[in-house]
């Protein structure tokens, strides 16, 4: 593939920096598709610009981003179905009055053990937890960072260590295309050392257990427990204040059910959508696909219950929707422009000069840890974990012929990295959703979460080193 070299990865780098610098992310992410597009075009800004429009506009080509940007703005309806049913407190008052969940540390552990056990799909695991999780932990004054992090961080790092869903099958397909005899076993061959994923669950177990928060996470908790604010002065979350706030119908008994009946059939649909999906195999299957199936099925189903108990009539649900769908608004913005940067690092070749740059001297036992940080750094940049397998797995699969190094070593240095790269960078679609379904400001929730995902990828990559020198 064609680079243009170092200047390649100005655009995302511009994006990010001014993205954390001014908290205006639409902003930083359009100056940095405009830089890409100027740059591609001989540094012509007026056709920068042209480009720019266009760029936006081919991001619906991709039936998969367009499905993506669909669920994402559908699932504003199932929260507010849930809540103006009174399905959503209805489930907090029963998990609240069953002694389940009394502290932030019993709620905390919740949104862990959900985004654990939704293994299916990194988006609905996310979109799911923060559903249910979220009125918890206002109601225990826990701020809305704090959940933002323990969803990011059971999501993309839990979807590659359990690879029965569409990440299984995308990283299982690259890696028989490269003609790895059984990519199935190498594969879970490296889950044990996929040791960025591992350590970012355990992270996160352990402060939610222990209730130890460091650098703006900590400032974030006190502000909570000392001004009794769940966001801090100005903060924008992603979300409308009428679908985060939106309350019960009047006299609408609360009831769990019906918040358990969409979700619970938006989450089994999706296994079931994958296997159709997928002629028979799970693993097949189409993932956007199955999400957004997954999520009109919970509203139809949502919509069935509501109308058969009386609570809502046709028009009100319909309106409902539209409401919900609307609050939702910035965030199929945000997933455009997204998608839209990564579709500009591709023409750049951000990817291919990153990893490139770094092929040329390797030392066998410092390639697993190489391999990581160019991961790391690539999915960072670029904010797909999956562009960076794509980008990564086809130079890792040759080293690991040449030089004879453990293939899951090398492999999970490289999806390790991806992960690293999706989980915290502010242009990854899953560092968005999470701010989404935490109804937290999405410049807020990366500052406090990336102190605990260099933390982790400090550790892991100190543990490639280990395993590098050790295996080689």
């Amino acid at each position: 593939m064609d680079t243009l070299g170092w200047i390649s990865i100005l655009p995302p780098l511009l994006a990010i920096f001014l993205a954390i610098k001014t908290k205006h992310v639409y902003i930083s992410l359009i100056l940095g598709i405009w830089l890409g597009w100027t740059i591609i075009h001989g540094w012509n800004p007026l056709i920068g610009l042209i480009q720019t429009i266009n760029a936006l506009v081919a991001v619906f080509k991709d039936a998969d981003n367009t499905r993506v940007v669909l669920f994402s703005a559908m699932i504003g309806a199932i929260i507010t179905f849930t809540q103006r049913s009174g399905g959503m407190k209805g489930f907090v008052n029963w998990v609240v009055g069953k002694g389940l969940v009394r502290t932030p540390k019993s709620a905390g552990l919740l949104a862990w053990f959900l985004g654990f056990i939704i293994f299916i799909e990194s988006s609905i695991c996310v979109l799911v937890s923060g559903a249910v999780c979220r009125p918890i932990f206002d109601k225990l004054k826990v701020s809305r960072e704090k959940l933002s992090y323990i969803l990011d961080s059971t999501s993309a790092p839990k979807c590659i260590l359990i690879p029965l869903n569409a990440w299984g099958a995308f990283i299982i397909g690259l890696l028989a295309i490269q003609g790895m005899e059984n990519p199935v076993r190498t594969i879970i061959s490296s889950m044990p050392f996929n040791f960025y994923a591992i350590i970012a669950l355990l992270l996160v177990l352990f402060v939610v257990i222990t209730q130890k928060d460091i650098g703006p996470m900590r400032k974030a908790e006190i502000r909570v427990k000392e001004e009794n604010k769940l966001l801090r002065d100005g903060a924008e979350p992603l979300i409308a204040d009428d679908v985060v706030m939106m309350e019960e119908k009047p006299g609408v008994e609360p009831r769990a059910i019906n918040m358990i009946i969409p979700v619970v059939t938006m989450v089994l649909a999706m296994p079931i959508v994958l296997i159709i999906t997928g002629e028979g195999n799970l693993m097949d299957g189409s993932g956007s696909l199955s999400v957004l199936w997954a999520v009109i099925l919970g509203l139809m189903a949502g919509a069935i219950a509501y109308r058969v108990q009386r609570i809502m009539r046709t028009k009100e649900i319909t309106d409902i929707f539209m409401k919900g769908v609307g609050g939702l608004v910035p965030l199929a913005s945000l997933m455009i422009l997204a998608f839209a940067i990564g579709d500009t690092c591709d023409a750049l070749g951000t990817g291919p000069f990153v990893a490139q740059a770094a092929k040329a001297s390797l030392n066998p036992g410092i390639v697993p840890a190489v391999l990581f940080l160019i991961s790391c750094f690539i999915a960072f940049s670029t904010g797909t974990s999956w562009g960076t397998f794509a980008i990564m797995i086809p130079i890792a699969v040759p080293i690991i012929r040449i030089i004879g190094l453990h293939p899951g070593l090398i492999i999970a240095a490289v999806l390790g990295g991806g992960v690293f790269g999706d989980h915290c960078s502010p242009i990854s679609d899953t560092t968005i959703i999470s701010s989404m379904a935490s109804a937290t400001d999405h410049i807020d929730h990366v500052r406090t979460q990336i102190p605990y995902a260099l933390t982790a990828a400090a550790i892991s990559l100190i543990l490639f080193i280990v395993f590098g020198y050790a295996l080689s």
